[in-house]
């Protein structure tokens, strides 16, 4: 079965949040050093920061073209061109191919499978919004909340649906984690209406009807970065009802690739 989708909010443009993404990531290389760390990203330099995402938006091109990838070579690459190349191409597949075309996409028990070309829309917007936090945070020579502060509540939202609906169910559909033994309810308090999840339980609709063990509160943004282990709890500023055990043992799970 496939797990991909467009999201659950149908108000993004992902199209246009992608370039402004792109535009942002690719001028934030400029004066830092390739061989700086990236911070929570063990021991990635910069170097391979950039290369990883332009690598990454090469290949999702050719997924939803439902092409083989024909690769970028080894390098090394002059990396804000290499990713400005890389990031053109990709808008021009996702512009190109109808949104409802037959694409290749994440899925389980297979790791690709037939889905609607659309799912690259979203997923390259969060895979391009991480990885601008983790080049800020190479920057700034930390990870810390707000340094992507110029990108709404209700896209940090969306990725914290996609983390839930689509990468932690596909984890454990492959084989690479157990399904958790906990439920962790997370809510987002700075998005209108407070959506919040259950970890572990992605039907969103059925998960009213769960007891979590724990509960997590903060902002759109500090719950995404927290379930990409970008952020502790401490560091992202959230608040924890339940006991913290709980919330530990899930976050040390492998809920996404």
């Amino acid at each position: 079965m496939t797990t991909g989708g467009v999201g659950n909010a149908p108000d993004l443009d992902h199209l246009a949040l992608l370039e402004q993404l792109q535009g942002r990531f690719h001028d934030s290389i400029a004066g830092v050093d390739p061989a700086a760390p990236v911070p929570a990203c063990g021991d990635w330099t910069v170097r391979d920061l950039v290369e990883h995402l332009a690598h990454v938006h090469h290949w999702a091109a050719t997924q939803a073209r439902a092409e083989d990838d024909p690769g970028l070579g080894d390098g090394p690459f002059d990396l804000a061109p290499h990713y400005a190349a890389q990031a053109a191409g990709l808008r021009e597949t996702l512009r190109s191919v109808p949104a409802d075309a037959l694409a290749r996409v994440l899925s389980h028990p297979r790791p690709l499978d037939a889905g609607p070309a659309s799912f690259w829309h979203r997923r390259q917007v969060h895979e391009t919004l991480i990885h601008l936090h983790d080049l800020r945070a190479a920057v700034a020579g930390r990870a810390e909340p707000g340094l992507v502060a110029d990108v709404t509540p209700g896209t940090w939202a969306d990725g914290v649906d996609e983390v839930v609906t689509v990468f932690q169910p596909r984890q454990v559909g492959l084989g690479r984690m157990r399904p958790l033994g906990v439920h962790v309810l997370l809510q987002a308090d700075d998005v209108p209406g407070a959506p919040s999840w259950v970890l572990g339980f992605p039907d969103r609709d059925r998960a009213r009807e769960i007891l979590p063990d724990v509960a997590v509160t903060g902002s759109a943004q500090s719950l995404a970065l927290l379930l990409w282990r970008r952020l502790t709890p401490e560091e992202a500023g959230v608040a924890v009802l339940g006991d913290r055990r709980d919330l530990d043992a899930a976050l040390a799970e492998p809920i996404v690739p």
